[in-house]
């Protein structure tokens, strides 16, 4: 089961995983940190990005750039609307099969295969403990 810490640290917050990782957390208005939303979309992108690699190139076709945009819309205080992930890629020269590939994995990962993304569009419960 995944799972991360996230705790007060000095003025801040920082997220934490058993392997070492960390992420520094806090407001939006904050330099040099992620607000949790935009760490909700880094973890959307980066679900995408990190399947879609490698089955590009299994299939042959690295690309030469891979890279996404992810922005969500804020539809009220605390709540957000649709959320769009666009995809920045650079396909190599001379690969004339590359950009067919890369849209038909980045199509399977987006619709079935990011266990992020499928738990964006799914109703879930999410419960809190206290102690």
């Amino acid at each position: 089961m995944p799972e991360v810490r996230v705790e007060r640290v000095g003025d801040g917050f920082e997220a934490t995983n058993e392997r070492g990782a960390r992420v520094a957390m806090g407001s939006s208005d904050q330099d040099g940190v992620f607000s949790p939303v935009e760490l909700l979309l880094a973890a959307l992108g980066g679900c995408e990005l990190v399947s879609v690699e490698p089955l590009t190139a299994k299939r042959g076709h690295r690309l030469v750039r891979l890279a996404a945009r992810i922005q969500a819309d804020k539809v009220a205080t605390s709540v957000l609307g649709d959320i769009t992930i666009t995809y920045d890629v650079e396909i190599p020269e001379g690969d004339d099969k590359a950009r067919e590939v890369f849209e038909a994995v980045a199509k399977r990962v987006h619709e079935r295969y990011c266990t992020v993304g499928n738990a964006l569009k799914e109703p879930m419960q999410v419960h809190q403990v206290l102690q």
